[in-house]
Protein backbone atom coordinates (compact mmCIF):
# COMPACT_ATOMS: atom_id res chain seq x y z
CA UNK A 1 0.00 0.00 0.00
CA UNK A 2 1.52 3.58 -0.99
CA UNK A 3 2.42 5.85 1.80
CA UNK A 4 0.79 8.88 -1.01
CA UNK A 5 -2.17 10.19 1.03
CA UNK A 6 -5.28 10.40 -1.19
CA UNK A 7 -6.48 14.28 -2.43
CA UNK A 8 -9.57 15.55 -2.39
CA UNK A 9 -10.77 19.10 -3.49
CA UNK A 10 -14.54 19.86 -2.36
CA UNK A 11 -15.08 22.49 -4.40
CA UNK A 12 -18.57 24.49 -4.96
CA UNK A 13 -19.44 27.85 -6.92
CA UNK A 14 -20.47 31.09 -5.53
CA UNK A 15 -20.06 30.57 -1.66
CA UNK A 16 -20.12 33.59 0.40
CA UNK A 17 -17.37 32.41 3.60
CA UNK A 18 -20.07 33.82 5.88
CA UNK A 19 -22.25 30.87 5.18
CA UNK A 20 -19.72 29.18 8.00
CA UNK A 21 -21.44 29.32 11.91
CA UNK A 22 -17.23 29.62 12.47
CA UNK A 23 -18.01 33.05 10.22
CA UNK A 24 -21.01 33.94 12.60
CA UNK A 25 -23.49 32.85 10.80
CA UNK A 26 -26.64 31.97 12.99
CA UNK A 27 -28.44 28.87 10.74
CA UNK A 28 -26.60 26.10 11.66
CA UNK A 29 -25.85 25.75 7.69
CA UNK A 30 -22.53 24.27 8.06
CA UNK A 31 -22.13 22.67 10.97
CA UNK A 32 -20.05 19.52 8.85
CA UNK A 33 -17.37 21.96 7.78
CA UNK A 34 -17.19 24.24 10.85
CA UNK A 35 -16.58 20.39 12.79
CA UNK A 36 -13.50 19.44 10.42
CA UNK A 37 -12.55 22.89 10.19
CA UNK A 38 -11.59 22.60 14.31
CA UNK A 39 -10.06 19.40 13.89
CA UNK A 40 -7.97 20.00 11.11
CA UNK A 41 -6.85 23.61 9.43
CA UNK A 42 -8.88 26.01 8.97
CA UNK A 43 -8.31 29.06 6.72
CA UNK A 44 -9.48 31.90 8.54
CA UNK A 45 -9.12 34.66 5.32
CA UNK A 46 -9.64 32.88 2.29
CA UNK A 47 -9.50 34.74 -0.84
CA UNK A 48 -10.26 33.81 -4.59
CA UNK A 49 -8.00 35.67 -7.19
CA UNK A 50 -10.74 36.50 -9.32
CA UNK A 51 -13.97 36.30 -8.72
CA UNK A 52 -15.39 34.84 -12.20
CA UNK A 53 -16.00 31.03 -12.60
CA UNK A 54 -13.70 29.85 -15.73
CA UNK A 55 -10.95 32.61 -14.61
CA UNK A 56 -11.07 31.11 -10.86
CA UNK A 57 -11.13 27.37 -12.25
CA UNK A 58 -8.04 27.88 -14.09
CA UNK A 59 -5.75 30.05 -11.40
CA UNK A 60 -7.21 26.59 -8.97
CA UNK A 61 -5.91 24.10 -11.91
CA UNK A 62 -2.78 25.93 -12.91
CA UNK A 63 -1.54 27.86 -9.73
CA UNK A 64 -1.62 30.82 -11.90
CA UNK A 65 -3.24 34.59 -11.95
CA UNK A 66 -5.86 34.44 -14.39
CA UNK A 67 -3.86 36.68 -16.97
CA UNK A 68 -1.17 33.86 -16.68
CA UNK A 69 -3.19 31.43 -17.47
CA UNK A 70 -4.77 33.31 -20.78
CA UNK A 71 -8.31 32.68 -18.92
CA UNK A 72 -8.99 36.16 -17.67
CA UNK A 73 -12.82 35.97 -18.28
CA UNK A 74 -15.40 33.34 -19.03
CA UNK A 75 -15.02 31.59 -22.83
CA UNK A 76 -11.59 31.39 -22.91
CA UNK A 77 -10.44 27.77 -22.79
CA UNK A 78 -7.64 26.23 -20.74
CA UNK A 79 -4.48 25.60 -23.44
CA UNK A 80 -4.21 21.85 -24.11
CA UNK A 81 -0.85 22.00 -23.01
CA UNK A 82 -1.85 23.70 -19.75
CA UNK A 83 0.39 22.14 -16.98
CA UNK A 84 -2.00 22.02 -14.58
CA UNK A 85 -2.13 19.84 -10.96
CA UNK A 86 -3.93 17.21 -12.29
CA UNK A 87 -0.48 16.61 -14.77
CA UNK A 88 1.88 17.17 -11.37
CA UNK A 89 -0.28 14.11 -9.39
CA UNK A 90 -0.50 12.13 -12.20
CA UNK A 91 3.29 12.36 -12.94
CA UNK A 92 3.56 11.32 -9.11
CA UNK A 93 1.88 7.95 -9.73
CA UNK A 94 -1.50 9.19 -8.81
CA UNK A 95 -5.05 8.21 -10.51
CA UNK A 96 -6.84 11.23 -11.47
CA UNK A 97 -10.49 12.17 -11.70
CA UNK A 98 -13.16 15.30 -12.13
CA UNK A 99 -16.46 15.21 -11.28
CA UNK A 100 -19.03 18.09 -11.87
CA UNK A 101 -18.25 21.50 -13.56
CA UNK A 102 -15.26 22.55 -15.63
CA UNK A 103 -16.01 25.46 -17.29
CA UNK A 104 -12.35 25.51 -19.23
CA UNK A 105 -13.17 24.05 -22.86
CA UNK A 106 -13.93 25.31 -25.90
CA UNK A 107 -16.65 22.72 -26.15
CA UNK A 108 -19.84 20.41 -25.01
CA UNK A 109 -19.09 17.80 -23.99
CA UNK A 110 -15.32 17.90 -23.46
CA UNK A 111 -13.32 15.71 -25.56
CA UNK A 112 -10.06 14.35 -23.52
CA UNK A 113 -7.68 16.65 -25.08
CA UNK A 114 -9.58 19.72 -22.87
CA UNK A 115 -9.40 17.79 -19.44
CA UNK A 116 -6.94 19.35 -18.14
CA UNK A 117 -4.70 15.83 -17.49
CA UNK A 118 -7.66 14.19 -15.43
CA UNK A 119 -7.79 9.84 -16.55
CA UNK A 120 -11.24 9.52 -15.01
CA UNK A 121 -13.99 12.21 -15.88
CA UNK A 122 -17.57 12.18 -15.13
CA UNK A 123 -18.46 15.98 -15.76
CA UNK A 124 -19.98 19.11 -17.85
CA UNK A 125 -18.07 21.86 -19.10
CA UNK A 126 -20.98 24.28 -17.69
CA UNK A 127 -22.83 22.26 -15.78
CA UNK A 128 -25.59 24.60 -15.29
CA UNK A 129 -26.87 24.33 -18.96
CA UNK A 130 -26.51 20.64 -19.06
CA UNK A 131 -28.42 20.27 -16.12
CA UNK A 132 -30.69 21.47 -13.87
CA UNK A 133 -31.81 21.13 -10.08
CA UNK A 134 -33.48 17.42 -10.15
CA UNK A 135 -31.92 16.93 -13.98
CA UNK A 136 -28.39 16.46 -13.25
CA UNK A 137 -26.78 14.88 -16.65
CA UNK A 138 -23.16 14.99 -17.15
CA UNK A 139 -20.71 13.38 -19.83
CA UNK A 140 -18.38 9.97 -19.29
CA UNK A 141 -15.05 9.31 -20.19
CA UNK A 142 -16.67 8.68 -24.10
CA UNK A 143 -18.73 11.76 -24.44
CA UNK A 144 -21.88 9.52 -23.78
CA UNK A 145 -24.61 11.53 -21.83
CA UNK A 146 -25.08 10.12 -18.41
CA UNK A 147 -27.97 11.34 -16.57
CA UNK A 148 -27.90 10.99 -12.68
CA UNK A 149 -30.57 9.89 -9.80
CA UNK A 150 -31.18 12.84 -7.42
CA UNK A 151 -30.66 16.45 -6.47
CA UNK A 152 -27.74 17.34 -8.47
CA UNK A 153 -25.55 17.74 -5.06
CA UNK A 154 -26.83 14.66 -4.08
CA UNK A 155 -25.41 12.99 -7.35
CA UNK A 156 -22.71 14.41 -7.93
CA UNK A 157 -21.45 12.91 -4.31
CA UNK A 158 -23.37 9.84 -5.06
CA UNK A 159 -20.52 9.36 -7.89
CA UNK A 160 -17.15 10.87 -6.08
CA UNK A 161 -18.42 8.14 -3.36
CA UNK A 162 -18.71 5.60 -5.96
CA UNK A 163 -14.83 6.29 -7.61
CA UNK A 164 -13.45 6.76 -4.19
CA UNK A 165 -14.87 3.16 -3.78
CA UNK A 166 -12.96 2.09 -6.63
CA UNK A 167 -10.17 3.47 -6.79
CA UNK A 168 -8.44 2.19 -3.04
CA UNK A 169 -5.44 0.57 -4.11
CA UNK A 170 -3.65 3.46 -6.08
CA UNK A 171 -3.17 6.68 -4.48
CA UNK A 172 -5.66 9.20 -6.34
CA UNK A 173 -6.37 12.78 -6.93
CA UNK A 174 -10.23 13.77 -7.18
CA UNK A 175 -11.49 17.26 -7.95
CA UNK A 176 -15.25 17.24 -6.99
CA UNK A 177 -16.50 20.16 -8.48
CA UNK A 178 -20.39 21.63 -7.41
CA UNK A 179 -22.61 23.87 -9.20
CA UNK A 180 -24.28 25.04 -6.22
CA UNK A 181 -24.70 27.42 -4.52
CA UNK A 182 -24.82 29.22 -7.55
CA UNK A 183 -27.99 30.44 -9.37
CA UNK A 184 -29.65 28.55 -12.52
CA UNK A 185 -29.33 30.56 -15.01
CA UNK A 186 -32.28 29.88 -17.00
CA UNK A 187 -34.02 30.86 -14.10
CA UNK A 188 -32.18 33.66 -12.72
CA UNK A 189 -32.98 31.43 -8.95
CA UNK A 190 -31.42 29.30 -6.45
CA UNK A 191 -33.19 25.93 -6.86
CA UNK A 192 -32.79 24.39 -3.39
CA UNK A 193 -33.89 20.79 -2.78
CA UNK A 194 -37.59 20.71 -2.09
CA UNK A 195 -38.66 21.75 1.57
CA UNK A 196 -35.21 23.24 2.05
CA UNK A 197 -36.05 26.94 0.92
CA UNK A 198 -39.31 27.09 2.89
CA UNK A 199 -36.87 26.55 6.06
CA UNK A 200 -34.85 29.61 5.58
CA UNK A 201 -37.42 32.25 4.77
CA UNK A 202 -36.85 35.08 6.80
CA UNK A 203 -33.50 33.84 8.20
CA UNK A 204 -30.31 36.31 9.25
CA UNK A 205 -29.56 38.56 6.49
CA UNK A 206 -25.89 39.59 6.28
CA UNK A 207 -25.47 42.92 6.95
CA UNK A 208 -24.16 43.67 3.86
CA UNK A 209 -26.97 42.40 2.22
CA UNK A 210 -29.73 44.00 4.70
CA UNK A 211 -28.24 47.51 4.05
CA UNK A 212 -28.09 47.46 0.27
CA UNK A 213 -30.88 44.99 -0.60
CA UNK A 214 -30.28 43.62 -4.03
CA UNK A 215 -31.86 40.41 -4.78
CA UNK A 216 -31.20 38.59 -1.19
CA UNK A 217 -35.00 39.19 0.15
CA UNK A 218 -36.28 36.75 -2.27
CA UNK A 219 -32.80 34.74 -3.04
CA UNK A 220 -31.50 34.09 0.22
CA UNK A 221 -33.44 31.23 1.33
CA UNK A 222 -32.78 29.30 -1.77
CA UNK A 223 -29.45 30.00 -1.56
CA UNK A 224 -28.94 28.96 2.31
CA UNK A 225 -31.19 25.74 1.22
CA UNK A 226 -28.20 25.25 -1.59
CA UNK A 227 -25.47 25.83 1.12
CA UNK A 228 -27.36 22.86 3.76
CA UNK A 229 -27.21 20.32 1.68
CA UNK A 230 -23.89 20.84 0.20
CA UNK A 231 -22.64 20.51 3.94
CA UNK A 232 -24.53 17.46 4.41
CA UNK A 233 -23.21 16.44 1.27
CA UNK A 234 -19.54 17.07 2.78
CA UNK A 235 -20.43 15.08 5.79
CA UNK A 236 -21.42 12.18 3.00
CA UNK A 237 -18.51 11.90 1.62
CA UNK A 238 -16.24 12.17 4.85
CA UNK A 239 -18.63 9.43 6.34
CA UNK A 240 -17.19 7.78 3.27
CA UNK A 241 -13.92 7.84 3.79
CA UNK A 242 -14.08 6.60 7.59
CA UNK A 243 -15.98 3.92 7.19
CA UNK A 244 -13.36 2.57 4.51
CA UNK A 245 -10.55 3.35 6.32
CA UNK A 246 -9.31 6.17 4.11
CA UNK A 247 -9.80 9.09 6.56
CA UNK A 248 -6.23 9.24 8.10
CA UNK A 249 -5.05 9.13 4.55
CA UNK A 250 -6.79 11.08 2.28
CA UNK A 251 -6.46 14.91 2.28
CA UNK A 252 -9.44 16.93 1.66
CA UNK A 253 -9.61 21.09 0.91
CA UNK A 254 -12.99 22.59 0.71
CA UNK A 255 -13.26 25.91 -0.53
CA UNK A 256 -15.22 27.81 -3.00
CA UNK A 257 -14.42 29.46 -6.48
CA UNK A 258 -16.01 32.94 -5.23
CA UNK A 259 -18.45 34.31 -3.35
CA UNK A 260 -21.84 36.36 -4.00
CA UNK A 261 -23.12 39.17 -3.33
CA UNK A 262 -26.61 39.30 -4.58
CA UNK A 263 -26.59 42.18 -7.66
CA UNK A 264 -25.68 44.67 -4.66
CA UNK A 265 -22.45 45.98 -6.00
CA UNK A 266 -23.00 45.54 -9.44
CA UNK A 267 -25.87 44.10 -12.17
CA UNK A 268 -25.29 40.33 -11.14
CA UNK A 269 -23.56 38.04 -8.41
CA UNK A 270 -19.68 38.40 -8.42
CA UNK A 271 -17.29 40.12 -10.63
CA UNK A 272 -16.50 43.08 -7.85
CA UNK A 273 -13.49 43.74 -5.58
CA UNK A 274 -15.52 42.81 -2.11
CA UNK A 275 -15.35 40.45 0.19
CA UNK A 276 -18.92 39.45 -0.59
CA UNK A 277 -17.44 38.48 -4.04
CA UNK A 278 -13.82 37.66 -3.29
CA UNK A 279 -13.80 35.69 0.30
CA UNK A 280 -14.87 31.83 0.35
CA UNK A 281 -15.02 29.14 3.26
CA UNK A 282 -11.92 27.29 2.90
CA UNK A 283 -10.61 24.48 4.98
CA UNK A 284 -7.97 21.61 5.05
CA UNK A 285 -8.01 18.39 6.87
CA UNK A 286 -6.41 14.86 6.41
CA UNK A 287 -2.50 13.92 7.25
CA UNK A 288 -0.74 16.80 7.94
CA UNK A 289 -3.50 19.49 8.48
CA UNK A 290 -5.26 17.73 11.65
CA UNK A 291 -5.07 19.76 15.08
CA UNK A 292 -7.11 22.20 15.14
CA UNK A 293 -4.74 24.95 13.31
CA UNK A 294 -6.37 28.21 12.72
CA UNK A 295 -4.22 30.27 9.68
CA UNK A 296 -5.08 33.73 10.41
CA UNK A 297 -2.80 34.99 7.46
CA UNK A 298 -4.35 35.70 4.05
CA UNK A 299 -4.35 33.20 1.63
CA UNK A 300 -4.72 33.19 -2.33
CA UNK A 301 -6.60 30.64 -4.00
CA UNK A 302 -3.30 30.01 -6.08
CA UNK A 303 -2.14 29.11 -2.50
CA UNK A 304 -3.88 26.10 -2.63
CA UNK A 305 -2.51 23.70 -5.91
CA UNK A 306 1.15 24.18 -4.58
CA UNK A 307 -0.29 23.23 -0.85
CA UNK A 308 -1.73 19.91 -1.87
CA UNK A 309 1.55 19.36 -3.49
CA UNK A 310 3.32 19.84 -1.37
CA UNK A 311 1.14 18.10 1.27
CA UNK A 312 1.70 15.00 -0.91
CA UNK A 313 5.56 15.20 -1.04
CA UNK A 314 5.43 16.26 -4.39
CA UNK A 315 7.63 19.17 -5.80
CA UNK A 316 5.73 22.23 -7.11
CA UNK A 317 6.10 23.47 -10.19
CA UNK A 318 8.07 26.32 -11.14
CA UNK A 319 5.38 28.38 -13.24
CA UNK A 320 2.84 28.36 -9.91
CA UNK A 321 2.72 31.63 -8.33
CA UNK A 322 1.58 31.15 -5.28
CA UNK A 323 2.61 29.15 -1.98
CA UNK A 324 2.17 26.60 0.31
CA UNK A 325 0.63 27.34 3.13
CA UNK A 326 2.24 24.25 5.21
CA UNK A 327 5.43 26.84 6.57
CA UNK A 328 2.80 28.40 8.66
CA UNK A 329 0.81 25.45 10.13
CA UNK A 330 4.38 24.34 10.90
CA UNK A 331 4.69 27.46 12.81
CA UNK A 332 7.12 29.56 10.09
CA UNK A 333 4.96 32.60 9.70
CA UNK A 334 7.91 35.14 8.39
CA UNK A 335 8.02 34.77 4.51
CA UNK A 336 4.43 35.46 4.41
CA UNK A 337 3.06 38.28 2.79
CA UNK A 338 0.43 40.91 4.74
CA UNK A 339 -2.01 41.41 1.43
CA UNK A 340 -4.07 39.09 -1.31
CA UNK A 341 -3.88 40.54 -4.62
CA UNK A 342 -7.32 40.60 -6.84
CA UNK A 343 -7.94 40.83 -10.85
CA UNK A 344 -11.32 41.51 -11.87
CA UNK A 345 -13.25 41.38 -14.88
CA UNK A 346 -16.19 41.18 -17.01
CA UNK A 347 -17.65 43.97 -14.80
CA UNK A 348 -14.86 45.96 -14.91
CA UNK A 349 -10.67 46.04 -15.54
CA UNK A 350 -9.88 46.20 -12.28
CA UNK A 351 -7.28 45.56 -9.71
CA UNK A 352 -7.18 45.32 -5.80
CA UNK A 353 -5.05 44.21 -2.63
CA UNK A 354 -6.39 43.31 0.36
CA UNK A 355 -4.50 43.23 3.90
CA UNK A 356 -6.44 42.54 7.95
CA UNK A 357 -7.50 45.99 7.76
CA UNK A 358 -7.65 47.89 4.63
CA UNK A 359 -9.26 46.96 0.71
CA UNK A 360 -8.00 48.96 -2.11
CA UNK A 361 -8.96 48.84 -5.86
CA UNK A 362 -8.45 50.79 -9.12
CA UNK A 363 -10.31 50.76 -12.31
CA UNK A 364 -9.58 51.51 -16.06
CA UNK A 365 -12.58 52.15 -16.82
CA UNK A 366 -11.53 53.15 -20.66
CA UNK A 367 -11.09 49.36 -21.19
CA UNK A 368 -13.25 46.49 -22.62
CA UNK A 369 -13.74 44.03 -19.43
CA UNK A 370 -14.46 41.45 -21.86
CA UNK A 371 -11.65 41.73 -24.20
CA UNK A 372 -8.91 43.73 -22.42
CA UNK A 373 -6.95 41.58 -19.29
CA UNK A 374 -5.50 44.65 -18.32
CA UNK A 375 -4.26 48.22 -18.77
CA UNK A 376 -1.98 50.90 -18.38
CA UNK A 377 -3.45 53.08 -16.66
CA UNK A 378 -6.29 52.70 -13.74
CA UNK A 379 -7.66 55.05 -11.53
CA UNK A 380 -8.03 55.12 -7.76
CA UNK A 381 -11.98 53.63 -7.03
CA UNK A 382 -12.15 51.75 -3.96
CA UNK A 383 -10.65 51.98 -0.29
CA UNK A 384 -12.32 50.40 2.55
CA UNK A 385 -11.71 50.37 6.70
CA UNK A 386 -12.14 46.51 7.17
CA UNK A 387 -11.90 46.91 11.12
CA UNK A 388 -14.48 49.69 11.09
CA UNK A 389 -16.36 48.63 7.93
CA UNK A 390 -16.19 45.11 7.64
CA UNK A 391 -19.09 44.32 4.91
CA UNK A 392 -17.91 47.60 3.13
CA UNK A 393 -20.39 49.83 2.95
CA UNK A 394 -18.21 53.28 3.60
CA UNK A 395 -16.11 53.88 0.31
CA UNK A 396 -12.76 55.90 1.74
CA UNK A 397 -11.02 56.85 -1.48
CA UNK A 398 -10.09 60.37 -2.02
CA UNK A 399 -10.52 61.07 1.33
CA UNK A 400 -7.95 63.41 2.37
CA UNK A 401 -7.99 61.84 5.84
CA UNK A 402 -6.92 58.60 4.57
CA UNK A 403 -4.42 59.76 1.77
CA UNK A 404 -1.57 57.81 3.45
CA UNK A 405 -4.17 54.63 4.21
CA UNK A 406 -4.48 54.76 0.01
CA UNK A 407 -0.22 56.00 -0.97
CA UNK A 408 0.87 52.95 1.24
CA UNK A 409 -1.65 50.41 -0.21
CA UNK A 410 -0.73 52.18 -4.25
CA UNK A 411 2.66 50.81 -3.20
CA UNK A 412 1.56 47.23 -2.18
CA UNK A 413 -0.58 47.07 -5.67
CA UNK A 414 1.86 48.24 -7.64
CA UNK A 415 4.78 45.21 -6.20
CA UNK A 416 1.95 42.82 -6.60
CA UNK A 417 0.96 43.59 -10.25
CA UNK A 418 4.69 43.35 -11.09
CA UNK A 419 5.00 40.16 -8.84
CA UNK A 420 2.26 38.55 -10.92
CA UNK A 421 3.59 39.14 -14.43
CA UNK A 422 1.77 42.79 -15.32
CA UNK A 423 3.59 45.68 -15.95
CA UNK A 424 3.96 48.88 -13.55
CA UNK A 425 1.16 50.78 -14.93
CA UNK A 426 0.04 54.70 -14.07
CA UNK A 427 -2.45 55.00 -11.10
CA UNK A 428 -4.20 58.44 -11.31
CA UNK A 429 -5.23 59.34 -7.93
CA UNK A 430 -8.83 59.94 -6.70
CA UNK A 431 -10.69 63.40 -6.69
CA UNK A 432 -9.98 65.06 -2.93
CA UNK A 433 -12.91 64.34 -0.30
CA UNK A 434 -12.38 66.84 2.91
CA UNK A 435 -14.04 64.50 4.67
CA UNK A 436 -13.87 66.18 8.82
CA UNK A 437 -12.22 62.76 10.00
CA UNK A 438 -8.81 62.87 11.93
CA UNK A 439 -6.19 61.83 9.58
CA UNK A 440 -5.00 58.19 9.66
CA UNK A 441 -1.28 57.50 10.77
CA UNK A 442 1.52 55.69 9.11
CA UNK A 443 1.22 53.09 11.47
CA UNK A 444 -2.44 52.51 10.89
CA UNK A 445 -1.64 53.20 7.31
CA UNK A 446 0.68 49.79 7.17
CA UNK A 447 -1.20 47.68 9.06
Amino acid sequence: MSKQPNVIVFFTDQQRWDTSGLHGNPMRLMPNFDREALLGTHLTHSFTCQPVCGPARSCLQMGQYATKTGCFVNGIHMPEDAPTIAKSFKASGYDTGYIGKWHLAPEEPVSERYRGGYDYWLAANVLEFSSDAYNAVMYDNGNNAVKLPGYRVDAITDAAIRYIDDHQDNPFFLFLSYLEPHHQNHEDNYPAPDGYREQYTGAWTPPDLAALGGSAPYHLPGYYGMVKRLDEAFGRLMDALKSLGLREKTIVLFTADHGCHFKTRNGEYKRSVHDASIRVPTLITGPGFMGGHQVQELVSLVDLPPTLLDAAGIPVPEHMQGRSIKPLINGNHTAWPEEVFIQISESEVGRAVRTRRWKYGVVARDKNPYTDSHSDRYEEAYLYDLQSDPYELTNLIGYESHAGVANAMRNRLLKRMVAAGEHVPEILLAPAVASGQRSVTDDEALN
